[in-house]
């Protein structure tokens, strides 16, 4: 067993700006969503200090990539055009998030964005009352 890493050969975002193509030495190549990185961002306003500091981050559906800057050898950094702009991904962290995503581990995209979206949707529900059942003629 190799303890290589994998390594990009390349890193393109999309002419609408909202899915990075990720492809590594290994021949893998993963298409990530803006939401989901968005979503899943390695900075401490999101991930926090800590696994229970995370934050659940909702209402990026619509959000684009606004650039890519590159950080030394080892990271990308995302600038979304909601301002975001402090995470740094790191080749390792992008791997990581990409077989999340193929693997459908529960902390893959479809869980980080429904825990967005749920967090948004509750945030922007109506409050309701619901009057008692038993008092119901």
């Amino acid at each position: 067993m190799s303890d290589r890493r994998p390594w990009p050969t390349e890193v393109r975002l999309d002419k609408a700006k909202t899915t990075l193509t990720v492809t590594f030495d290994s021949g893998e190549t993963f298409g990530l969503p803006a939401e989901y990185l968005r979503v899943e961002s390695p900075s401490a306003e999101v991930q926090g200090h800590g696994p229970a500091q995370k934050q659940v981050v909702g209402g990026k559906r619509s959000v684009k990539i606004a650039g890519l800057e590159p950080v030394g050898n080892y990271a990308v950094r995302v600038l979304f055009d909601d301002g975001h702009d402090t995470g740094l991904f790191s080749w390792d962290y992008l791997h990581a998030r990409a077989e999340s995503e193929t693997s459908g581990a529960v902390t893959g995209t479809a869980a980080s964005l429904a825990a967005a979206r749920d967090a948004t949707a509750a945030r922007h529900a109506e409050t309701a009352f619901h009057p008692p059942l038993d008092r119901l003629g």
